[in-house]
């Protein structure tokens, strides 16, 4: 059965519903620093209507980190909980139910303005985190269940496209021109509460997980019809097969639960590196080149800055689909490395450009140019490939749990960068970037010599492999080809 056979249009309709969460998770973790001055004179008015005096600096700077900080403290509660929701409702139920965040999220934000209430804004954009960090297990793990084998990784980059694309809309609906004014922000927060009642509406259409049907439900018949409308092929014995395979492996097993996950020597090598991949996206340094994005753009004579800014959202979008074509041929290790190593290569680039930028004017291009190769590299390999590894490298029973972990362990990196990386910058200038080329080289080493390759490998087999290099043994030729040997560009 060639890949052409496997894309039916019931396999595009599942992942392109879910994905749409991924699009939420873009859309709300960009959605505000467009109207941050719009939204502090907000703060400010509501301030002066309750107190009859104008809000101190301090006051303000400490509710608008909360209001920017408290979407990935919702994150990092709603990534732990993942388990909780898919072993109970299954994965297709719990991405319908946590919709039901996301319109309270955006009822809370929409009428924030309405009711004078920055709590009210606050508080909605804590729901929408905790969303966004259920979503950030459901939809990686729902793809990679329904896929076939063969376009596991290209599917499973979907979802980074996703975000990059919630990203780029954010940032275009937030020109001042469009949503981003004081008078229709509030409609630019609760936007979200439009893609919820889509996915909604098409939910119903898309089909449980048939590995989830059949390993946790005990339900083959099912799990087998399933399959054929998303294979569109009878001839779905292969499929089953592996699937009996691994749910005879579990039935061996007892259920895995998030303490046990770290307990056993079964699952350290796996869940190290689950946890090293998500670090690697986070400590990057991603979020610090669009922090400094606009003042580069502004120091090269840009007149118009938050277009510069929205073209480096464009290639961060371009690079992912990049990805998307190239994943399955060239491979997760491969793309994830040259990703590193480009990242790193772009950030110096980016140190020498800006330290340079005051005595030599034509730095400034080439500051341009370093932020837009860094966006780039980051997209080939460090921004698609963590999140849908995690479920390739974890076998049905401990997968949710390990979804949660690294969730939990992207979410709150995410936290401490936006918190820290302010204070850094200030004491470090232009140089702050040497410490994410020092994080990008380590995480290259620890890619090269611990991440192993899983193109084309079916969950047993990559779990197998795991199993038999449980007791410290580095991983045999075999089971692994750990130098991507067979990765082809």
């Amino acid at each position: 059965m060639n890949s052409d056979k496997q894309v039916t249009f019931q396999l595009l309709l599942a992942v392109g519903t879910a994905v749409i969460g991924s699009l939420q998770f873009g859309y709300n973790t960009g959605v505000i620093n467009a109207p941050q001055k719009i939204i502090e004179g907000f703060y400010n008015e509501t301030y002066i209507g309750r107190y009859s005096q104008n809000i101190s600096d301090a006051v303000l700077t400490t509710l608008w980190s909360i209001s920017v900080a408290i979407f990935s403290v919702g994150g990092i509660i709603g990534s732990f909980s993942v388990g909780l929701f898919v072993n109970r409702l299954g994965r297709k139920n719990s991405m319908l139910i946590a919709n039901i965040l996301a319109f309270i999220a955006a009822a809370f934000m929409g009428f924030s303005k309405l009711a004078a209430s920055w709590e009210m804004l606050i508080i909605g954009r804590f729901i929408i985190g905790l969303y966004s960090g259920l979503s950030t297990g459901f939809v990686p793990m729902y793809v990679g269940e329904i896929a076939p084998t063969d376009l596991r990784g290209a599917l499973g980059t979907l979802h980074q496209l996703g975000v990059v694309v919630g990203i780029l809309i954010a940032q275009v609906f937030g020109i001042d021109s469009i949503m981003g004014n004081a008078t229709l922000w509030p409609f630019l927060l609760s936007f979200t509460f439009i893609p919820a009642v889509v996915q909604c509406v098409l939910l119903p259409f898309c089909p449980e997980s048939p590995r989830y049907l059949l390993i946790n439900q005990n339900e083959e018949g099912k799990a087998q019809d399933v399959l054929r409308k998303l294979r569109g092929t009878d001839d779905v014995n292969t499929d089953m097969q592996e699937m009996r395979e691994e749910s005879r492996q579990m039935m061996r097993e007892k259920k895995v639960t998030i303490a046990e996950l770290f307990r056993s020597p079964l699952y350290r090598q796996p869940l190290l590196i689950a946890v090293m991949l998500q670090l690697s996206q986070q400590l990057s340094g991603i979020n610090a080149v669009f922090y400094y994005s606009t003042a580069i753009f502004e120091k090269a004579g840009v007149s118009q800055p938050v277009y510069a800014t929205i073209g480096a959202g464009v290639v961060n979008t371009a690079f992912t689909v990049v990805s998307l074509f190239i994943v399955e041929r060239a491979g997760r290790r491969s793309l994830h490395l040259v990703g590193l190593m480009g990242m790193a290569v772009s950030a110096v680039l980016m140190t020498v450009a800006m330290a340079l930028l005051d005595k030599l004017k034509w730095m400034s291009y080439v500051s341009i140019v370093a932020i837009f190769a860094f966006v780039a590299f980051f997209e080939i390999g460090p921004g698609p490939i963590p999140w849908f590894i995690v479920a390739e490298l974890f076998s049905q029973g401990p997968r949710p749990s390990a979804m949660a972990v690294a969730g939990f362990s992207n979410w709150s990196a995410n936290f401490v960068v936006g918190m820290c990386f302010q204070y850094v910058a200030n004491a470090c200038g232009p140089y702050v970037f040497i410490i994410f080329t020092v994080l990008l080289l380590g995480f290259f080493i620890f890619t090269y010599f611990k991440v192993p390759e899983t193109k084309g490998r079916t969950f047993d087999e990559i779990a197998a492999a795991f199993r038999q290099s449980s007791g410290g043994d580095k991983y045999a030729a075999d089971d692994f080809n750990t130098m991507g040997a067979d990765s082809q560009f």
